[in-house]
């Protein structure tokens, strides 16, 4: 009987998502957004913020919050990497464009919401890419943009922090400094899936909602809509200074000790956090 509800509750989202979300997304919001981007209009933010609260809505997400990002002055989100659904609890708190592969800009539904989020794709089979990647970052870091680099290159099963890769973070630093832009901040972010209708996520949670190799993204997604209740935990750290002379490699192993080491009470400990919900503004 269990299993027979949870295969309800499924279909109704997923035809919840099909033809209400998707349509509304795809010929409303999608047109609206395309040309508040192209006219650089300063509240482009508005519509992907919505659309990633409402997605954490139906997708049954709710978000805590620890700390907040710097979003006055440029900022290099560093943040480890779950699943896709991250980006939607990312995107619901707060003004922010992300780096991503390029894969992810032909994936229905996701790559839709990249793209509204302003999202930078990188080519990382193509070196040349890197270099066009770092001058977009550097233009958007510029205009005191604040960017989320998922440093792991991936997502594992959930139960690690994969080493953080500071290519990028040097592509950017080379960058910014190229551009003349001074007062950059690299920021480490933590992402922890906790709780699952209200109970402490166990190992073999993390392994279903988790999003690796081995899933497909509609795999992954037909996995978190079985879930009722999803609690996800954002702690955004205290900003570093990302000077000239910063080396890249240290900083990011700096970032990754302290990302792994709040991942780690997280999930190893029940503590009571500020709720944000994703319709709260920033």
């Amino acid at each position: 009987m269990k299993i027979k509800k949870q295969g309800h509750k499924v279909i109704l989202r997923l035809l919840f998502l099909i033809f209400i979300v998707l349509p509304i997304n795809l010929f409303i919001i999608l047109p609206i957004q395309f040309i508040i981007i192209k006219l650089n209009l300063p509240f482009w933010n508005i519509l992907p913020r919505f659309t990633h609260s409402l997605g954490c809505i139906l997708l049954g997400i709710r978000v805590k919050t620890i700390g907040s990002p710097v979003l006055d002055r440029p900022t290099l989100l560093v943040a480890n990497h779950i699943s896709w659904a991250d980006i939607l609890a990312l995107g619901s708190t707060a003004n922010i464009s992300f780096v991503a592969k390029s894969e992810i800009k032909n994936w229905p539904l996701i790559g839709f919401l990249a793209s509204l989020q302003k999202t930078i794709f990188v080519k990382r089979t193509k070196r040349g890419d890197t270099k066009r990647a770092s001058n977009e970052m550097a233009e958007r870091l510029k205009n005191n943009g604040a960017l989320v680099l998922f440093a792991e290159g991936g997502s594992d099963i959930g139960a690690h922090i994969l080493p953080f890769k500071s290519a990028l973070v040097g592509a950017a630093q080379k960058a910014m400094n190229e551009a003349g832009a001074n007062n950059i901040n690299i920021q480490p972010v933590t992402i922890a899936y906790i709780k699952l209708q209200g109970l402490p996520v166990s190992r073999g949670d993390r392994l279903l909602l988790a999003w690796n190799k081995s899933k497909s993204p509609l795999q992954n997604l037909t996995q978190i809509l079985k879930r009722s209740i999803i609690q996800i935990t954002i702690v955004y750290g205290n900003p570093i200074a990302l000077k000239e002379q910063t080396n890249r490699k240290q900083i990011t192993k700096q970032c990754h000790a302290i990302v792994r080491k709040k991942y780690s009470e997280l999930t190893r400990a029940t503590i009571s956090l500020p709720i944000k919900t994703p319709l709260d503004k920033a």
